[in-house]
């Protein structure tokens, strides 16, 4: 069997992606974007410092609102705090066992900092701050999963993280407004691993105004689209005792299961307790 195209690798994540152009179709890098897939599990190897050197200097090439650059990584060695870390979250595992374990963060510390040192007043004490170092992180972070790639390591961010943020900014030593964002287990993977499909273009892609109209219909096809490829177990149904078993469980019905009970709504309290103004 050959390889994969770049449209079939878009067709299977989309299900109605358009051909790609045509100038796109050779593209390594393209084909890397769309073959993307995330790893909890690697094999027993270790990343070479300078192999994972390259992809974090790599990752800070991401573009930054305004050139402030309100982002940090902090790369957890010790494993006294990893192992308190992993303590956390035992629904993830692989905190202990991945090669690398990670911590992206929001820092808009750092501004504040060069306004002292340049007799500035920081005027943007306000939602917008933080939400732009949170952005900056989010983009450092997708930035360092394509150079990760490249090299042939695969990686997963874990949001998990936020769950407990006032512990792990305590154990981290996180100054004031200094956040966590995600956590990212990084090692080479120890399979392929799969394409996870995702919402049709059609759900996401918007031409001069949003529409979401056919949004019923189009989460139906991919709810029965995402059933073909992996159906959903009835043992890893979410809340069965509240919600019953349901016949054709899908994706969307998993998600509203998800958000149906409060999750992080401490979150606020600590990005408060951090420093933030969130007006």
């Amino acid at each position: 069997m050959s390889d994969p195209s770049l449209d079939d690798l878009l067709a299977l994540r989309f299900g109605d992606a358009s051909p790609a152009a045509a100038d796109a179709k050779h593209s390594a890098s393209l084909m890397e974007m769309a073959a993307h897939r995330s790893h909890r599990r690697f094999a027993e190897r270790d990343v070479a410092d300078d192999v994972l050197s390259t992809a974090l200097t790599l990752a800070f090439t991401a573009p930054a609102k305004s050139d402030l650059q309100q982002a940090c990584v902090v790369r957890i060695e010790d494993q006294a705090l990893r192992g308190e870390l992993d303590g956390l979250f035992p629904g993830s595992p692989w905190i202990a066992t991945a090669p690398v374990f990670l911590v992206w963060c929001g820092d808009n510390r750092r501004i504040r900092r060069i306004c002292e040192m340049r007799g500035k007043p920081f005027a943007n004490d306000h939602l917008d701050s933080f939400f732009n170092a949170s952005v900056d992180a989010g983009l450092v972070m997708m930035s360092f999963i394509r150079a990760a790639e490249a090299l042939g390591l695969g990686c997963c961010p874990l949001s998990e993280l936020r769950n407990n943020a006032a512990t792990v900014a305590r154990l981290l030593e996180l100054p004031p407004y200094v956040f966590p964002v995600a956590g990212m287990v990084v090692g080479w993977p120890a399979q392929e691993g799969w394409i996870s499909a995702r919402l049709p273009l059609g759900v996401t892609i918007h031409r001069d105004r949003y529409d979401d109209s056919d949004l019923e219909a189009q989460v139906d096809g991919y709810d029965a689209r995402r059933r073909a490829i992996f159906a959903i177990p009835d043992e890893k149904q979410r809340m069965v005792d509240r919600y019953g078993l349901a016949e054709n469980y899908g994706w969307s019905e998993d998600k509203a299961r998800q958000v149906s009970e409060p999750a992080r709504d401490d979150f606020g309290a600590f990005v408060r307790a951090q420093g933030f103004k969130l007006d």
